[in-house]
């Protein structure tokens, strides 16, 4: 049985091995980024009322949102990590 850090850590080198053999990077990653932002413009406009490009901004707010979160999330982990006074 692995502790949660062995377990980040062999994830950690699988993730290094992958992009050490992939030449193209985004193009990776493309598919998954199209999917997630079908999703956000699924969830803004659940009808397909709104014009392409007003979905397409509100979807890249909620990205924006989304990505914000995850960023806030981090720093508290890494505040708790340290015992700072931003832990949750």
């Amino acid at each position: 049985m692995l502790t949660p850090e062995q377990r980040a850590l062999r994830a950690e080198i699988g993730a290094h091995e992958k992009w050490a053999r992939e030449p193209d990077r985004p193009a990776a990653t493309a598919k998954a980024r199209a999917g997630f932002l079908a999703k956000l413009e699924a969830e803004v406009d659940p009808a397909g009322v709104l014009p392409p490009e007003e979905r397409a901004r509100r979807a890249e707010h909620l990205r924006q949102a989304h990505m914000k979160r995850m960023a806030l999330a981090s720093s508290r982990a890494r505040a708790a990590k340290k015992g700072g006074a931003d832990a949750p």
